[in-house]
Order: structure tokens, then C-alpha cells, then sequence
């Protein structure tokens, strides 16, 4: 009986010990965070939104921790080269990764191989906010309301809309909006958003989805139409514009949104500390605005609130994705 205990005992010792260690050597870790500089890594060339943002993001945090956050922009295969050199990065917070909707809830249902699994390979931290897209027309449509263009297009034989490119946000919400219409809507894919707004301006297409930012001075202008905004919200800089929602499109929100990520297994004790710095730098008023004038609406927000809009919306575009049958090649 003794010889038992002790081959049981042995056992247990073999299996807890080294879980203890494990364990004592993850708090020691997060006891140490930051103890380096840490690494924000933007799968996208320097220049854009998500390139200010991530700065000034950067800058900020920064100061909270007492340790440099550098910037490095990692662009390529649509956001997906750096967003997987995060996945295999060290589990320890000191490489995180300025995360996107459309890399990580997208991306996945129309590239055959992204290099990375959005759920099992990535902790979120915080979203930081949502930049809001906009359906645009040419002031010679003749509809004033995302339900006039609706019952407008139901009477042409198609509608053709552009975007920022195929599976962008822009690309998703439309192909969303004609199967829940009916609409025969034909999208037409664009280098950029601003080359699609230029072809609405011209003419040669009749709508196109764009960020709010960039069609708000056009809309003041009159050069735009707004028909309605994807957020669950009217957008700060265009109020009078109304929502999908209230144009009567039911469940109809998308968010674009933009957030915090590092890799699975980071130590939890880690992850609070970034959550909580990351959701007070979005109530800074400072950062609030300079987020604002860059066409984006803070959020903030706990880990556990954005992981579950990135499994909802991952489950949402394959949905979407597999009906409109978009596909990528890397």
C-alpha cells in the first residue's frame, strides 16, 4: 500500500510541479510588465488612418507604461503578413498588434490560407473605436434616403456600387444589403475608397461605400448624397444622416472597426494591464479628438466585450462571404 501512495504521490508531484512553476513564472512576468520596450505592429504601409491611429495610440501608451511603444509597419497579402507575424510572436505582451476587422473577420472566409486563426491564435486587449462607412450617391440620384434609393433601385435594372476593393468592409456591407433586399447590385472594386468616390462624383458609377471621413466635407459640399451610415449610431460628424437601422434595415450595423490584439497564452495578469490602459487612453479627451478628426469614434472597451464582436462578426461574413462567393488569392 505504501509503494502505491508513493507511486501516486510521484505522480501528482510530476504533474503539479511543473503547472506551479508555470504558473509562479507568468506572475513573476507580469509583476516585471513592461520591463522593454514594446512593439505595435501595423500590418498595413505607413501613411493611412490605421497608421495615425496606431501612432497616436503609440505615443500615448507610452506614457502610461514608461516604456517606448514602437510603431513597425508590416504591409502585405492585405493586412495578413504582419497580423500572422504577431500569431507566432512570444506569448509575453511585448508585441501587439493594431487589429482590423477586415484582416481579422474577413480575411478568413475569402483567402484560402491567411496564416493565422483569428480566435485560437490571439488575445484581445481593447477595441479602440469604429470608423464609420457611409453609403454615398451622386447628387443626380434621384433618392434623398437609403429607402428612397432602396424603392429607386428596385426600378433600374442594376445598381453599381464601388469600394475600396473586393472583400474590403465596403465590399461585405453591400453584398449584406443586396441579399437582404434583393437589389441586383454590381460591385466595383477600387484601388482606394477615394477612387470610388471620385467615379460616384464623375458619374460612372451610381453609388459607392466610403468612410464617413472622407465624404463628409463632399456631402457638406453638396457634391454627395449620404444615404445612411452601417454603425448602430448616427456618426458625430454627419448627425443628420440616419443609420441602415432607422432606414428600416433591421440587425443592419456593421461596425469597421479597429482594436487591440496579442498573441494566445499571453499571461492573463498582462492582458488586464493593457485593457485598462488601453480603455483610459480612449477617455482622454485628447485622444478622443484627434480619433474623431480622423473619421474614427472611440470605443474602449474590456477584452471579453471584443472578443465577442470578433466571434460574432466572424460568424456573420461567413455567412455573407459564402453566399456572394467572394474569394481572394494570395
Amino acid at each position: 500500500m505504501d509503494n502505491m501512495m508513493s507511486r501516486v504521490l510521484g505522480r501528482l508531484c510530476a504533474a503539479v510541479v511543473p503547472l506551479l512553476l508555470a504558473v509562479s513564472a507568468s506572475q513573476a512576468l507580469a509583476q516585471d510588465f513592461p520591463s522593454r520596450p514594446l512593439k505595435l505592429i501595423v500590418p498595413f504601409a505607413p501613411g493611412g488612418v490605421a497608421d495615425v491611429v496606431a501612432r497616436v495610440y503609440a505615443e500615448r501608451l507610452s506614457l502610461r507604461l514608461g516604456q517606448t511603444v514602437l510603431v513597425e509597419n508590416r504591409a502585405g497579402a492585405s493586412g495578413n503578413i504582419g497580423t500572422e507575424a504577431v500569431a507566432r510572436s512570444a506569448a509575453d505582451g511585448y508585441t501587439l498588434l493594431l487589429a482590423f476587422d477586415g484582416t481579422m473577420v474577413i480575411n478568413p472566409h475569402v483567402f484560402p490560407k491567411v496564416g493565422f486563426d483569428t480566435i485560437n491564435d490571439f488575445a484581445p486587449i481593447s477595441k479602440l473605436g469604429n470608423s464609420t462607412q457611409i453609403l454615398v450617391a451622386n447628387p443626380a440620384f434621384a433618392a434623398n434616403s437609403l429607402a428612397e434609393a432602396i424603392s429607386k433601385a428596385k426600378t433600374l435594372r442594376s445598381i453599381n456600387y464601388g469600394t475600396s476593393g473586393t472583400a474590403s468592409p465596403g465590399h461585405v456591407s453591400g453584398e449584406m444589403l443586396k441579399q437582404m433586399t434583393g437589389l441586383d447590385l454590381v460591385h466595383v472594386p477600387y484601388k482606394g475608397g477615394s477612387q470610388a468616390v471620385a467615379d460616384v462624383l464623375g458619374g460612372q458609377i451610381q453609388w459607392a461605400f466610403t468612410a464617413v471621413a472622407t465624404a463628409q466635407p463632399l456631402i457638406a459640399s453638396g457634391k454627395l448624397k449620404g444615404l445612411a451610415v452601417t454603425t448602430g449610431e448616427r456618426s458625430p460628424q454627419l448627425p443628420d444622416v440616419k443609420t441602415f437601422v432607422e432606414s428600416g434595415l433591421k440587425d443592419f450595423v456593421v461596425d469597421t472597426w479597429i482594436g487591440i490584439m496579442v498573441p494566445a497564452k499571453t499571461p492573463r495578469p498582462i492582458i488586464d494591464r493593457l485593457a485598462r490602459e488601453s480603455a483610459a487612453l480612449m477617455a482622454v479627451p485628447e485622444v478622443r479628438q484627434r480619433f474623431v478628426g480622423l473619421g474614427v469614434v472611440p470605443v474602449g472597451g474590456t477584452p471579453e466585450q471584443f472578443g465577442t464582436q470578433v466571434a460574432a462578426d466572424l460568424a456573420r461574413w461567413a455567412k455573407v462571404v459564402k453566399e456572394a462567393n467572394i474569394r481572394l488569392e494570395p
